[in-house]
């Protein structure tokens, strides 16, 4: 007899970009010479001060089990980063360790979300967010954060949006997939309307690092009320070039961290004990390899936007932050390039790697139809190489 599954989760849709990221991959395998841009991660080995720390700790160290909520001596460094970075005043009770910030962010849903609330998630918005809301049995509602309005929230959408039912903002600055940062103004609005309002703001911070011009801010450090309903979500995977490490962390307050931590303790228990030990190491060690990185993203970021913006029918504006570039190519919908006609952001994805061997994440993946993503988190030879393919494909 057939049992009925989980409607909820058959319901929980597959990322649009896996089938383009599979077929690039195997054209890779296949020996063909493809370029992707669609690597989420940084093209940097995790700094060696955090491998060998790693090293050690399997070699010399206890490597059992944690604490559910991660070892007390990462939270303490967590505490002592945050004071450093952002001026945030936090106590061991206040931070959740996890697996990865996807794992922070799913387990902050579940802390807060009851069925029905809505949570107001941006658009274009990093590919999970809308599930990560339907895994809590809330709603996701989309806000437009424009391209005229530098992909950013407006203080007059915000509030269109807020009613009876919200329970949270999803705030994302530096900006995944459109590399927006929010000015310190722009963040003491949304802070003001999150306290008028009596909602959370879930403000994932993971590209913190990654900042061009100024310095971050976050919004939680714009008075004591806005701490209490902010969920910091952060992590070491793209400050740190620690992707596969999968250390993600939260700060909150203790009501919503100890619910966050008595959900991990029967989902997954303690997060990967030899990196969390390598995680104190990137957290207190030396902070010249970040330095490192943000300077060669810095020049990558500059030649791709110039590039881009010289190339007919394409345009973007400048990210001020992570390590991606928000193609615009609306004035491509529509036409027809060596006998394929483009209708959407997934066909241009599948001409360019067909066509180009040029990996690219369409537009749809993050909600909306007239943009690709480019990551320049790959070489610089590699990007010349690529924009070059990309100009002559639609010549």
């Amino acid at each position: 007899m057939n049992k009925k599954l989980s409607e909820k989760n058959i319901a929980i849709s597959p990322s649009v970009t896996l089938d383009i990221t599979a077929k690039a991959k195997k054209m890779k395998a296949d020996g063909e010479n493809v370029i992707s841009f669609g690597a989420g991660e940084p093209d940097f080995k995790t700094p060696d001060y955090i491998r060998n720390a790693a090293i050690h700790v399997i070699a010399n160290g206890n490597i059992g089990y944690t604490a559910a909520s991660g070892l007390p001596e990462l939270r303490e460094a967590i505490c002592e980063k945050f004071k450093k970075d952002n001026n945030l005043e936090y106590i061991s009770e206040n931070i959740v360790v996890s697996n990865g910030a996807k794992h922070s962010l799913f387990n902050a849903l579940q802390a807060i979300c009851n069925p029905g609330d809505e949570v107001i998630v941006p658009l274009p918005y990093w590919v999970s967010y809308p599930e990560l809301v339907k895994l809590a049995d809330a709603v996701p509602v989309f806000v437009e954060a424009l391209e005229k309005d530098g992909f950013k929230y407006t203080k007059e959408n915000l509030l269109k949006a807020i009613n009876e039912k919200t329970k949270a903002i999803i705030l994302n600055s530096p900006n995944n997939p459109t590399g927006a940062v929010y000015t310190k103004d722009e963040l003491r609005e949304i802070a003001k309307i999150a306290v008028d309002n009596n909602i959370y703001v879930i403000s994932d911070e993971i590209y913190e690092k990654l900042i061009y011009e100024g310095k971050h801010v976050s919004v939680a450090s714009f008075g004591e009320e806005i701490k209490d309903l902010t969920i910091i979500i952060n992590g070491v995977s793209k400050g740190y070039a620690m992707t596969g490490w999968r250390i993600g962390y939260t700060a909150a307050n203790k009501e919503i961290s100890n619910i966050m931590t008595n959900l991990q303790s029967h989902a997954t228990s303690n997060p990967n004990t030899i990196a969390q030990y390598a995680t104190i190491e990137a957290l207190k060690g030396d902070q010249d390899m970040v330095n490192v990185m943000v300077k060669a993203f810095n020049e990558r970021r500059k030649y791709m936007v110039d590039k881009i913006n010289c190339i007919s029918n394409l345009s973007c504006k400048e990210p001020k932050g992570a390590f991606y570039v928000m193609v615009n190519i609306s004035k491509i919908i529509g036409k027809e390039f060596n006998g394929v006609k483009i209708n959407n952001s997934m066909d241009f994805a599948d001409y360019l790697l067909d066509k180009t061997k040029v990996a690219v994440v369409p537009g749809i993946g993050f909600g909306v139809e007239n943009y690709i993503r480019l990551s320049y988190a790959t070489s610089i030879d590699n990007i010349k190489e690529g924009l070059e393919r990309i100009e002559n494909a639609i010549k």
